[in-house]
């Protein structure tokens, strides 16, 4: 009988945590009158005019690869839309390659640069993939913990003590999962000062660039020094509600992108043609579906960071992306048995913000891509448990 303990890479087996933002939505998918603040995806339907170019691709049976690295016309309409938004200059036929969601992307660009032994800078609390992928590319994850009173942002002197001749690239991830946190234009130049002085390649995560709330998002890329070493990553899945459309995109110098594209080639071919044309018709004529959906997760932002606040949880304010980060602290509970005691009986399903790095440790993550009415259900449950902890004290 095979032993599979030495037939599985260690790596995976003892270096890499399953996903700790999935633990309790795999219980309460077995429990009834569950409410989830807890996934991060859009609550609208895919809006119906790019619905129609998906179906409409189908008919006329463009059902085929596209070239490995996207249909030239998505391309292109990516190039204009980054150029339109954020004043940013590619190249789609060179420096653009269609992947399949922005987790691909990550993927792609993180393979590209980090080599066994290259350090990786990683803020946190952020995504839950940046650290799995630096270890299986044999490189050295190095967590920099942001925050609260630097309101979640990457600051230099912060940066700069984590820097060493072996860093290889830092993670960028803003607007921030789980936190909201942004960087303005003012942060994006004092990062740079000290970036441009290395060698240090950034990867900028920008999947929420359209979900901000007050100033728009300024990409680190489009600051003096910083396109020529960085790459940057987007997609379709959050800005168009198009999760389950699973498409994406990265832009970086020519060099960088071929050799991704060549890692994208090998692993996947192309990314699904009928969501290539959809994402077309979403870059061309989508942006008031953006406006509106943004408009909408501001009310429930408000009735979420506020409610939070009159049960006597500090709650940072997001001003990006769709979720709150409010600290726990009242409770007296670590994260994830705040959790788990409260799905169990209030029959809330929070993600603990330890999920997201040990940093997150006494916070946890909701989301606000729900309704208003579900969004205020879940927070009078969290009132209850909250007076249940207090009366047991």
């Amino acid at each position: 009988m095979l032993n599979y303990s030495k037939l599985m890479n260690s790596t995976v087996t003892e270096k890499i945590k399953p996903s700790g933002i999935r633990k309790f939505f795999d219980i309460a998918s077995n429990m009834d009158g569950v409410i989830s603040l807890g996934v991060g995806e859009p609550d609208f339907p895919t809006p119906m005019h790019i619905r129609r170019a998906g179906i409409k691709s189908l008919e006329e049976s463009r059902t085929r690869y596209t070239s490995n690295a996207g249909l030239i016309e998505l391309r292109k309409e990516i190039c204009a839309f980054l150029k339109r938004k954020y004043n940013l200059d590619y190249s789609g036929e060179r420096e653009t390659l269609v992947t399949v969601g922005g987790s691909e992307g990550i993927d792609c660009a993180i393979r590209t640069i980090v080599a066994p032994g290259d350090e990786v800078i990683i803020p946190q609390p952020s995504f839950v993939c940046y650290e799995p992928i630096v270890r299986l590319c044999g490189g050295v994850p190095v967590i920099l913990d942001l925050k609260a009173e630097d309101e979640f942002r990457l600051t230099p002197k912060a940066l700069m003590s984590k820097l060493t001749p072996k860093t290889k690239m830092i993670v960028f991830p803003f607007p921030c999962n789980p936190t909201g946190a942004v960087m303005e234009k003012e942060d994006l130049e004092s990062i740079a000062s000290v970036l441009r002085e290395t060698d240090v390649f950034v990867l900028s995560d920008e999947i929420y660039s359209e979900l901000t709330y007050g100033k728009k998002h300024v990409s680190i890329a489009s600051i003096d020094g910083m396109r020529e070493r960085t790459v940057v990553i987007n997609g379709f899945s959050k800005t168009y509600s198009m999760t389950g459309w699973r498409l994406g995109y990265a832009c970086a110098p020519e060099p960088v992108i071929s050799q991704m594209t060549k890692i994208h080639q090998f692993a996947i071919m192309s990314a699904p043609t009928t969501s290539q044309y959809a994402a077309t018709e979403a870059l061309r004529t989508g942006d008031r579906d953006i406006e509106q959906m943004a408009e909408e997760y501001d009310v429930r932002r408000r009735i979420m960071v506020d409610g939070f606040r009159k049960l006597g949880m500090d709650c940072f304010e997001p001003k990006g992306a769709f979720y709150a980060f409010p600290s726990i602290k009242i409770s007296g509970l670590g994260s994830e048995e705040f959790c788990e005691r409260l799905l169990y009986s209030q029959k809330v399903a929070l993600v603990p913000g330890n999920a997201f790095g040990e940093s997150g440790e006494g916070f946890i993550r909701a989301s606000y891509c729900y309704s208003s009415e579900h969004i205020k259900e879940a927070l009078e449950r969290v009132g209850k448990f909250l007076k249940e902890l207090k009366d047991g004290m």
